[in-house]
């Protein structure tokens, strides 16, 4: 568990390269907008409820994520299976919201490059949530069944709560660029 174990250094190394990713992705947001006579290009802000209630739900998850990963730690087998449940909610709740916020953009991909960089910045904090979500999923089907109750499992459950708490730490600097910066 925790730095002695290979998976959770696979999963830091995941999360350096996914966040240079979304570092480059911001750094395209900011150059575009320093070319443009005009940021949004040619298109009306975007809504703020769609993006705000994915920010609100997302910090809302990092409280119990934080439990799940203490609880993991103890290898408490009950408040886990509990946890992994409410973490799994708490996956699908943001895309539930995100559905929404795609159109509250109100420019499509394909426009011009505003509409491109923010649905490109959107469609990769949406596959980050999917693949914590699938990831979150399985370990709680795992945590029900005789495989649930080893060292490794916990293990596995940290890991995850730290990939999640990463991905809601994504998601503030992109929540920032998308809805605040083409108010200033």
């Amino acid at each position: 568990m925790g730095t002695a174990s290979l998976t959770w250094w696979g999963t830091a190394a995941f999360m350096l390269i996914e966040g240079t990713g979304f570092a480059l992705a911001l750094a395209v947001y900011l150059y575009l907008m320093s070319l443009a006579a005009t940021w949004p290009i040619d298109s009306p802000k975007p809504e703020l409820l769609p993006g705000t209630l994915v920010t609100v739900i997302l910090l809302a998850s990092v409280l119990p994520n934080i439990l799940v990963s203490r609880w993991a730690e103890r290898q408490e087998l009950r408040k886990v299976r509990i946890g992994m449940v409410v973490m799994s909610i708490l996956g699908i709740a943001p895309l539930i919201a995100r559905i929404f916020e795609f159109p509250a953009l109100k420019v499509s991909w394909d426009d011009n490059a505003y509409g491109s960089i923010v649905w490109t910045l959107l469609g990769l904090h949406t596959t980050h949530i999917i693949t914590d979500l699938v990831d979150t999923l399985v370990l709680a089907a795992l945590m029900f069944t005789r495989h649930g109750d080893n060292r490794r499992r916990y293990g596995d459950v940290q890991d995850n709560a730290m990939y999640w708490n990463f991905v809601v730490a994504a998601w503030l600097p992109i929540y920032a660029c998308i809805y605040w910066v083409p108010r200033l």
